[in-house]
């Protein structure tokens, strides 16, 4: 653990390690963590370098110190994760899914595009697009059911674009990329709050008859390549009690 290699600085490393067994659950709500001590003779860190490690854990929600007794571990909202934040995991990791998450229900499938989504992609109404959907899903159930829509030119360089199965080689943007020789330069995303319909129920597999009351969490990121063409639009329908959350640094 403390000898992963990579570029961050020994307090991300320490601060990482502990974000993913919190996110995993392998550390339960209630949980101690080490002692500034035992932490900076397990990585072999000095005591500021350890103590740094916490304050980031404390800053971000996942600890709090208590006077006399240690750092505890919190309880979690159950995060969601936007296709944007997606691209970036797999631009920088090679995989789309953020801890702890795996996908299923793989579907694909060329259709008429509707209104808002036609729109989106800058394409006639009713004109053919390709849909791929697919679950993310973690220990505590459906972390939000994902949309992409992509125009039907793109199935002509990648087949398997519209074939309902778990892509390889890469993501849908990094397929179309590699295809076309254009990178993505830029996107737009955007985030609202929805109250749930019958159709969010059928996707999020809940019991129509029994939906939770609160607004559920509608994401969705529009990606253009550096011609200037857009390439996906993407819509993420948070699962009920999720909650969106990113961070980045200030400069």
């Amino acid at each position: 653990m403390a000898g992963q290699a990579d570029n961050r600085a020994p307090y991300a490393k320490i601060a990482a390690h502990y974000t993913e067994l919190i996110s995993t659950g392998e550390l339960q709500p209630g949980t101690l963590l080490p002692s500034i001590k035992n932490l900076a003779e397990e990585w072999k860190v000095s005591t500021a370098t350890a103590e740094k490690a916490l304050r980031k854990l404390r800053n971000e929600g996942l600890v709090r110190g208590i006077h006399g007794i240690g750092t505890e571990v919190l309880d979690q909202p159950t995060p969601m994760s936007s296709g944007s934040q997606r691209q970036d995991r797999g631009r920088r990791t090679g995989s789309s899914w953020g801890d702890g998450e795996r996908s299923d229900s793989h579907q694909a499938a060329v259709v008429p595009a509707p209104a808002e989504v036609a729109q989106a992609l800058d394409i006639q109404p009713g004109a053919d697009v390709i849909r791929r959907s697919r679950v993310y899903r973690d220990r505590r159930g459906i972390v939000a059911h994902s949309t992409s829509w992509i125009p039907a030119r793109y199935g002509k360089l990648i087949p398997q674009l519209a074939k309902s199965e778990r892509l390889t080689g890469g993501t849908s943007l990094q397929l179309i990329a590699e295809a076309t020789g254009h990178p993505i330069s830029h996107r737009i995303d955007s985030a609202s709050a929805s109250l749930l319909t019958p159709e969010h129920a059928r996707l999020l597999e809940l019991d129509p008859d029994n939906l939770p009351t609160e607004p559920v969490v509608v994401m969705t990121a529009k990606f253009v390549d550096s011609e200037g063409n857009i390439v996906e639009y993407g819509v993420d329908l948070g699962g009920p009690g999720r909650t969106w959350r990113t961070e980045s640094e200030v400069s």
